[in-house]
């Protein structure tokens, strides 16, 4: 007598489990733009005077509804798989395969930018790259 295993439900059954919120993506890109262009106009404004900045000083706020928005998001989209087969190990390894690319090549194309604009700091000091 052979007992019945019941299978594995695979990552391509939970796709369209449940429905797409679109306006929490468009939400966090919004949030994504502002925390970019608070960043650029900050160190423009180290640099010299830039009344942009006050237009958004509070731009880092963002970064927290960027979080908070993400946070429901993911927690939004695995509530299911925690029921059934996802360990806390394997949340971490999606996680880590998911975004650790972006972040090395955030990393890479940084310093290349910083290397070739010659090393300079946003105030024009030069940062000496060998000691």
């Amino acid at each position: 007598m052979s007992e019945s295993v019941a299978p594995k439900k695979s990552s391509a059954t939970f796709i369209d489990s449940k429905p797409h919120y679109k306006l929490l993506d468009g939400l966090r890109g919004v949030a994504a733009l502002l925390v970019l262009w608070y960043h650029v106009h900050e160190g423009f404004a180290f640099a010299g005077s830039s009344p942009v900045i006050k237009g958004i000083n509070h731009g880092y706020l963002a970064v927290d509804f960027f979080f908070i928005l993400s946070g429901f998001v993911i927690g939004y989209a695995y509530d299911d798989r925690w029921k059934t087969n996802l360990t806390l190990g394997n949340f971490f390894k999606r996680r880590l395969i998911r975004l650790h690319p972006m972040v090395v090549l955030g990393a890479l194309l940084g310093a290349v930018c910083f290397f070739l604009q010659g090393s300079v700091q946003w105030n024009g000091t030069h940062i000496p790259i060998q000691q």
